[in-house]
């Protein structure tokens, strides 16, 4: 008898357990969730800087305890804050509960068709060059009929006269994909037709810590061969984070490389000129470090390929075509994404500065402008997740000429900046809900291919005849 009681005492207590948790409200979950979580999730909990919360995939835990506790501890490595100090236990279960009936109604994203956009000056054709490709992160062109994308899983794809290549390129390096890491940037040396170079930058693991990595290599068919390491941090740089790798690889016309790796999670490093994180950086095509860059006699200490600093996850680097100027775009968090023109030895002032929030709505900092730091020419407000950048070098939209490309994740669009003086003067929204714009470029045709997420694809803009 004792024992009967004991089993219907149990069962009440789980019924009454169920009954109190589905009696939380969805509704307000959602609230609570575009104000703190759609940032890195995606306002549809597509995914994005972080992965996807609707798609039925956990990596830290599956259970709905597990799920709360996440969001009360946070994921450190993973980026994630702590939000035990800012949602009480209603507001975790309200954000759980909608989470999950987001999870019952999920479906994989499927392209909708767009077949023409009009802009303001423009009617432009949207051609689908391929959905068969997985979280692609970068393209760059060999030639107007060859170009390579990346795969963030560690995959190098071929696109040829305007179709996938089936086959992967055999003989890449392992990369650290996990979190924001995997392959990243690719980018093909301006003497192509004379040296083979292809430039790739990637999340590398030692020992279960990772940190941004810089190789170059050719292709022989589908083969990678002749691996060169240009940039590589010492082993003591590396850390258990798995976030704010950057990277973006670009040259100027003087035979320099530029590429950016962030703070990787570690928002002081960001100042601290004895360490990468947080940096653009400036090397020779072959790794040399040159002798003239701003840090390199200054303090023995002091990491001698760093150009500029003060940068929190640079995404998009390029460079002005008129003037020879070099553009960065970089993350923000809740508000505060930036576009900023990169000079030698200038401080553009994170974490010291900034225009946005913490991920949990605290406050960063009170300061937008502090001695000795760069302000952005432009910040976003809210984050639009600003990612790659190009400027349009083409002729067959001729309005266009050396206006500023810019993708955004979480508004899922691309803008077109007309710049004079230094200055946005104007900002179109030339495609948006195509999926999360990952990377832009101004394609050797004259076209502009454009790289997306969730879902996965690669589409080319041109204009009506």
């Amino acid at each position: 008898m004792n024992n009967y009681i004991k089993f219907i005492m149990s069962i009440s207590a789980i019924s009454l357990l169920l009954i109190g948790f589905s009696s939380y409200s969805s509704s307000e979950g959602e609230k609570t969730y575009q104000e703190f979580c759609a940032t890195c999730h995606g306002d549809k909990l597509q995914g994005g800087l972080s992965k996807s919360l609707a798609d039925g995939v956990w990596q830290f835990g599956s259970s709905d305890t597990e799920i709360i506790n996440n969001i009360k501890t946070g994921i450190a490595q993973n980026g994630m804050p702590s939000f035990k100090d800012i949602l009480n236990e209603s507001e975790i279960k309200d954000l759980v509960s909608f989470i999950r009936d987001e999870e019952k109604k999920y479906h994989k994203p499927q392209f909708e068709v767009i077949s023409t956009i009009n802009s303001f000056d423009y009617n432009v054709n949207v051609e689908l060059v391929t959905d068969q490709v997985t979280e692609p992160w970068a393209i760059d062109f060999i030639s107007p009929a060859k170009a390579l994308v990346t795969e963030k899983p560690g995959n190098l794809r071929i696109i040829e006269n305007g179709k996938l290549v089936e086959e992967k390129v055999e003989g890449l390096p392992k990369v650290l994909y996990e979190g924001q890491g995997g392959l990243l940037d690719v980018a093909v040396d301006p003497e192509y037709n004379k040296n083979g170079w292809i430039y790739l930058s990637f999340s590398h693991e030692i020992d279960g810590k990772g940190m941004t990595k810089l190789i170059r290599g050719k292709l022989n068919g589908n083969k990678w061969i002749n691996e060169e390491t240009l940039w590589a941090a010492d082993e003591k740089f590396y850390i258990d984070t798995r976030h704010h790798f950057g990277s973006r690889i670009v040259f100027d016309n003087k035979g320099y490389l530029y590429f950016s790796i962030g703070d990787r999670g570690k928002r002081e490093n960001a100042q601290d000129l004895t360490l990468p994180n947080g940096k653009i950086h400036r090397i020779f095509k072959d790794g040399r470090i040159p002798e003239d860059n701003p840090f390199f006699t200054s303090d023995e200490n002091f990491y001698k390929t760093i150009y500029a600093y003060g940068n929190r996850n640079p995404q998009g680097l390029a460079f002005n075509p008129e003037t020879g100027e070099l553009w960065e775009s970089e993350h923000g968090q809740k508000g505060g994404d930036e576009l900023n023109i990169i000079k030698s030895g200038n401080n553009y002032g994170w974490d010291k500065i900034t225009y946005g929030r913490n991920y949990d709505g605290t406050v960063s900092t009170e300061k937008v402008k502090m001695p000795g730091m760069e302000i952005p020419i432009l910040f976003w407000r809210p984050s639009i997740a600003v990612c790659g950048i190009d400027f349009y070098k083409g002729d067959l939209f001729p309005n266009w000429k050396n206006h500023l490309i810019v993708g955004a994740l979480k508004f899922e669009e691309v803008r077109l900046l007309d710049i004079e003086d230094n200055r946005v003067i104007h900002q179109e929204t030339i495609i948006e809900k195509s999926g999360r714009v990952r990377d832009v470029c101004s394609a050797p045709d004259g076209s502009i291919y454009i790289v997306t997420n969730q879902p996965d694809k690669i589409l080319r803009l041109t204009p009506q005849k």
